[in-house]
């Protein structure tokens, strides 16, 4: 009888490697980053960790064996999750390892929008000493944070420890530690005129594209500042730039964009209010070490004693 197999589509350290052969030692386990080497064991893969597109011709076919899919992102908005769903595929993100970096990201460009550190940086290159009109600080401020999920909750966790008032926005508007009080979706425009900073943490959906756009900015109080770390087809791009330009909204940190890489012809990069990061908020030393011994390994032990996954399962109609 031929092994049941799983392929890894990453590069991972001796250890990790052991620790998933040991949870299936009767599996054959193939890690590897290099296509030439997972492309063919795709068609008899029972489990399969790192999704990439060319895969799709692979996982679909009539006699393809998989069953789960475990993501190395915490978005899965890139994945078929209409043809997973109709074969009755599991599929599980990797939501919560990035709780940490991102939230230090989120806080990096606050605070470096706050305390102008973006152009110091500009003027140590041309080794001028200029004030920049420093004034503002961040503690007791007013920050929204749109999408209370794991980045969410470790944000306003943050948030708490510079004195802020800490406003949310979640699907269920159910309460939580460190948010002073909760909306749901319809109301984030009775939200955003509060607010100082206002943060997006929210996974790409149907109901999440194009969510801020030219209504949301001019109900932003004009000395906000803007923070995306979510998805860039989140926010409609030229309404941003627009009330950037206008002086609608103080500034914008961005990691994420409508199209990546950022064009070079974008108006973003030469704005002076603005900090672009390229979608590396989630970046960590430990990435691999959570996603493998957080979620996968976990997920797997059930998946071996036929239990149902427990963390991070997709939701299908949800989309994330």
């Amino acid at each position: 009888m031929a092994k049941k197999k799983l392929v890894i589509t990453h590069e991972l350290g001796q250890p990790l490697i052991e620790a998933i052969k040991s949870t299936v030692p009767s599996w054959e386990v193939i890690v590897s980053k290099d296509p030439t080497i997972w492309k063919k064991h795709l068609s008899d893969a029972e489990v399969i960790a790192g999704w990439k597109k060319e895969m799709l011709t692979y996982c679909f076919t009539e006699n393809s064996k998989l069953k789960w899919l475990q993501t190395w992102s915490a978005g899965v908005n890139k994945i078929p999750l209409e043809e997973m769903k109709n074969r009755n595929m599991l599929v599980t993100s990797a939501n919560g390892v990035h709780a940490y970096p991102i939230s230090e990201t989120i806080f990096a460009l606050m605070l470096g929008l706050t305390r102008q550190i973006h152009h110091y940086v500009r003027n140590q290159q041309e080794k001028k000493w200029h004030h920049a009109n420093l004034k503002l600080e961040i503690h007791e401020k007013t920050i929204g944070i749109i999408g209370v999920g794991a980045i969410g909750k470790e944000t306003a966790k943050i948030a708490k420890a510079f004195g802020m008032k800490v406003l949310g926005v979640r699907n269920s508007g159910q309460k939580t530690e460190y948010v002073d009080h909760m909306y749901t979706p319809n109301e984030l425009n009775n939200m955003l005129p509060q607010c100082d900073y206002v943060v997006v943490t929210l996974p790409l959906t149907k109901e999440t594209e194009g969510m801020f756009g030219k209504e949301q900015f001019s109900h932003m109080k004009n000395s906000a500042f803007f923070i995306n770390i979510g998805r860039g087809d989140i926010v409609v791009e030229n309404e941003l730039i627009a009330a950037l330009r206008n002086d609608e909204i103080a500034g914008a940190g961005l990691d994420v964009f409508q199209k990546e890489p950022l064009e070079s012809t974008s108006p973003l990069w030469a704005m002076e209010n603005v900090i672009v990061t390229p979608h590396t908020s989630g970046s960590t030393e430990h990435y691999d070490e959570r996603v493998i011994h957080d979620i996968f390994i976990p997920n797997l032990l059930n998946y071996m004693n036929d239990e149902e996954l427990t963390i991070n399962v997709v939701d299908y109609d949800k989309g994330y």
